[in-house]
Parts: structure tokens; sequence; C-alpha cells
């Protein structure tokens, strides 16, 4: 079968103007909810978007660890291509594929780096292995083999093995504080349901439903 002859329907849900909260986090959550209960798997995992100086985008994939009416928190090492490509342009995208379940999120929003200490908290509350990749990783950085990033691993896995390790100062965390969240809900004949949020300057959020 040729990749152009590839397709379904998508039934397993509707989305409607009743379905809608005020707060697109409310619904944001009770979606997130629904994709952990479906145990499908990394409910928490998003594509992230920035753009470099030259105007190229590039993605990647990592786990909100947060998400509140403030925003929704990632944690990145500050010397990372995205780091470096936040640092010139705020401007950032998340998505969350839950084709599982036959939805997707788009958010769009302006990244700001947390405290010191948000940074602590949540850096402690790791596995101590997890920290101790923190630091073994430069992470974007070129390294000729795997064996050298292990050898870093177990070196200061041995450095630290009776002492806490402190928090790196090239790892921190973002909260992307967003304007616009769209949700995507799967329909028959592609007649999906799309309804897109958008936040005003007095700080409300108003809804529209978008064609498919």
């Amino acid at each position: 079968m040729s990749l152009s002859d590839m397709r379904r329907q998508y039934s397993m849900g509707k989305l409607s103007e009743t379905s809608l909260t005020d707060n697109p986090i409310a619904m944001f959550k009770t979606w997130l909810q629904d994709a952990i209960e479906a145990n499908i798997p990394d409910p928490t995992a998003m594509t992230v978007a920035t753009v470099d100086e030259q105007g190229q985008p590039s993605q990647r994939i990592v786990l909100l660890k947060d998400v509140s009416d403030k925003g929704f928190l990632f944690y990145t090492n500050l010397g990372s291509r995205k780091a470096k490509e936040l640092a010139g342009n705020h401007r950032i995208s998340l998505h969350f594929p839950w084709f599982f379940m036959e939805r997707q999120v788009r958010v769009c929003g302006i990244a700001e780096k947390l405290s010191a200490a948000e940074n602590a908290k949540y850096f402690f509350s790791r596995p101590k292995d997890s920290q101790l990749a923190a630091f073994a990783s430069r992470q974007s950085q070129p390294i000729a083999t795997r064996e050298l990033l292990m050898t870093q691993f177990h070196q200061l896995k041995a450095k630290f093995a009776n002492k806490e390790l402190p928090v790196p100062d090239f790892w921190g965390g973002y909260r992307v504080v967003p304007h616009q969240i769209e949700f995507w809900q799967g329909g028959e004949d592609r007649l999906h349901d799309r309804f897109e949020f958008n936040l005003d300057t007095d700080g409300n959020w108003s809804s529209q439903r978008l064609m498919p």
C-alpha cells in the first residue's frame, strides 16, 4: 500500500461549543488527565518548537513538568539548542500529540526562565542518576562516542557517591506563558473539530471554532 492510500476514519469523539470551558488551562488539565487515565505512552510528552536567528524552526520532544494558570513548565540544559534559540527569540510553540485519543493541543506563548529556587526544587526531586546525567551531558554539543559520555557519567557517580550534587548553573527551567491554545478532536471524513482560544490585552480568553 502506498502512503497516499493510508487513511482511516476518526470517530472516537466530538468537540462542541458546550464542551468548552471559559479558561483553556482548565480544559487542558481535563484532557491531560484523560490521556493519563487512558494509559497512553508518555502522556506528558510535548513537542517544543523554537526558531533560530536565521528563521529556521527546530523541534524536539520534552516532558511537561507542571501546568497552572501561570503556564506550562519544562526543564533543559541552558546551553542546548532550544535554550540558545529562546535567548534570541522567546516565542515558542508546544504541541501535545495525543493521537491514540484522536486529540491534539497546540500552544503558542512566550518562554520565561524560572527562578533559581524553582530550578532547585525540581532538580532535587529527580532521581540521583537523572541529576548526574544533567551534569554529564552538555546537551546538543558534539561528542565522539557514547562510551565517552558514559565514562563522564560514571566518574561523576563515583565523585558524588556519598554527597549531594549542587544544582548545575547550566541547567534550568522555562515557563511557557500562553496567549493562544488550540484543541483538536478528530472527526469523520476529515471534518475535525477545532477550537482556538486567544488571550486579549485585559487577560481574558475568547474562543472561536476553526474549519478543519
